[in-house]
């Protein structure tokens, strides 16, 4: 069940969400009965009334109708989202997953998308790419191994797509390889986050910013990661 907090975050990048805010879960669990279903790709969007007032409600695309009585589990609570599909903004809102036996599910699909330590990779052939040019240019080996000198600073890196998940915590998340570095220690892998689309094998060049020790929760933690990325192929 530990993973199902990290897997609700998905749910709000469906529409292109961006988030400014996110606040601690009040409560693990939230009941209420289902006065609205607005349901956007592979999501349903909820409008609950509970014991505390109404609240918007953002879990796995389910068969909920209105009326029903419904309990969200593992409940995270964002602030100051907007839905471009929706066409609106949410003060607040609630990610988190139906009660029932589809909340292991949900748990499953986020640890295969997005587990700690060495990733299983999609890509499965050799890896040789040029390192980067420019003052810049970083190989994924100095990445990991100088991050704590690189924090915070600017980089590029052109490396291999070994792995893609989409629309998790609002970014896609790409494991990076070049050839460099080794597999006994991961600094061979360097982990971005992005807005834009990668496939599979891609060559992509990344600039984005060198984060360190950056944790998400529900023990998903990073020594290292490239944020805010934008790629070029």
């Amino acid at each position: 069940m530990k993973f199902i907090i990290a897997f609700i975050v998905m749910l709000y990048a469906t529409a292109g969400w961006s988030a400014e805010q996110a606040a601690p879960p009040p409560a693990a669990v939230v009941k209420g009965e289902v006065l609205e279903v607005k349901n956007v790709d592979s999501y349903s969007y909820l409008r609950l009334k509970t014991a505390d007032g109404e609240v918007w409600a953002a879990v796995s695309k389910a068969p909920v109708k209105k009326g029903a009585k419904v309990t969200i589990e593992n409940v995270m609570v964002m602030n100051n989202f907007e839905s471009k599909s929706l066409k609106r903004k949410f003060d607040k809102i609630i990610f988190g997953s139906l009660g029932g036996a589809g909340a292991g599910v949900a748990g499953g699909a986020m640890a295969a998308a997005h587990s700690g330590g060495a990733p299983k990779v999609d890509y499965a052939g050799d890896v040789k790419v040029a390192k980067a040019s420019g003052p810049d240019g970083k190989t994924v080996a100095e990445v990991v191994t100088k991050s704590a000198e690189l924090k915070d600073k600017t980089v590029q890196v052109r490396g291999k797509v070994v792995k893609f998940s989409a629309s998790i915590m609002g970014k896609n998340w790409i494991h990076l390889r070049d050839g460099s570095g080794s597999a006994a220690d991961n600094s061979n892998d360097v982990l971005v986050t992005t807005l834009d689309q990668a496939n599979v094998g891609d060559v992509v060049l990344v600039k984005g910013v060198v984060r360190t020790d950056k944790d998400f929760g529900s023990g998903y933690s990073y020594k290292v990661l490239i944020e805010e990325a934008a790629l070029q192929k």
